[in-house]
């Protein structure tokens, strides 16, 4: 079984080495902060801010790109507040229809739409007196918008096609992967909401800022899924470490998670070797550290170099993706019809696997 620091395959003898971080406190079990994991400067700054934010009842919005954990900091917010014995619900916004969307968030009365055969409590009437986590608040239309801005202000709130108004005893966080700031300008998200939620903004940092977690999480997901799936993976090489934290991550902790569990169930046993890591972890991505850009004496053209780089961005992102360009689109946070117009001027279409 691994001990309590993290083992890596030393090449210069059989004796496991201890992964260094930023700080002698990462090889302890302080690297955890409830579920979540890191003990580098930045995800100790967001420690900090959660113990001076959770007992409170100020507005809270998380952001961050996909997979970084925007969850976990919500749930660690709720679980240190004077709400933490109540509900913490969680709703993602961009994952619902804007008619169902309603219905989840305030509840219906019977006969409010068709199917609406019975009276239905949405999150806020549920949640009472606990925590109603909004995830991609960003992705939310218009119109619920202004709903959603008259809870934060009375504490309000009607179930679609009632007449009752009930009083919401929550406490609201948010998050987003997306610029709110850059959608308030396009007239896609409200100004007075935007300046409602941003009471104490939180920024998840990508795991290719905070690199020096990578080792921790690598040792915590070795443990988790050598017991959920009954194996025995001893540690990693030191090669193999220094890969995956030379690699960009794209997809954040998840999928570094997504990639533990495979290597585990694969390998089973013994030690993680740069041959067990995937063909796309070992080439890395076309990210700047990776594409060696150098300036010769005769120079560059740098409209020539920006257009290769966006041409190799987006087409990472389509095979990250099998070619699904909605999601290749979030990864790149674009705009689908965005990305299709720039696939079309690329010329990327001739790339995609039949």
């Amino acid at each position: 079984m691994l001990s309590a620091a993290l083992k890596v395959k030393d090449p210069e003898g059989p004796t496991p080495a201890t992964a260094e971080s930023e700080s002698a406190d990462c090889v302890t079990d302080s690297y955890k902060y409830g579920d979540i994991i890191g003990c580098s400067r930045g995800m100790r700054e967001i420690y900090s801010l959660i113990e001076k934010v959770a007992e409170s009842e100020s507005t809270v919005v998380i952001t961050g790109e996909s997979g970084t954990g925007k969850g976990m900091v919500a749930r660690a917010i709720h679980n240190r507040s004077n709400r933490r014995e109540r509900s913490f619900i969680t709703i993602n916004c961009g994952a619902i229809p804007e008619n169902l969307l309603e219905s989840e968030l305030f509840g219906h009365v019977r006969g409010a739409f068709t199917g609406a055969s019975a009276n239905k409590p949405g999150k806020f009437e549920l949640a009472k007196g606990g925590t109603v986590f909004l995830d991609e608040i960003g992705d939310m239309s218009t119109k619920l918008q202004v709903k959603i801005l008259r809870v934060l202000e009375e504490r309000e709130f009607e179930q679609v096609g009632g007449s009752k108004t009930l009083h919401a005893d929550v406490r609201i966080i948010a998050a987003t992967h997306a610029d709110l700031e850059k959608l308030v300008e396009q007239g896609k998200f409200r100004e007075d909401l935007f300046y409602r939620l941003y009471v104490v903004p939180i920024k998840v940092p990508a795991l290719h800022e905070r690199r020096s977690d990578i080792p921790l999480l690598v040792f915590h997901f070795l443990n988790e899924f050598n017991k959920k799936n009954g194996r025995n993976v001893e540690g990693i090489s030191d090669d193999a470490l220094k890969a995956m934290q030379a690699y960009s991550w794209p997809g954040n902790v998840r999928e570094l998670k997504n990639a533990m569990e495979r290597m585990v169930v694969l390998k089973g046993g013994g030690w993680i070797e740069p041959h067990d890591l995937s063909q796309k972890l070992m080439k890395g991505n076309q990210g700047p550290e990776s594409m060696n850009i150098t300036i010769s004496e005769d120079g560059i053209n740098l409209n020539s170099a920006v257009t290769e780089y966006e041409r190799a961005l987006i087409l990472e992102s389509l095979k990250r993706t099998n070619w699904v360009k909605n999601q290749a689109a979030k990864l790149l946070q674009l705009n689908r019809t965005t990305l299709v117009e720039k696939i079309k001027r690329h010329n990327l279409l001739e790339a995609q696997p039949q």
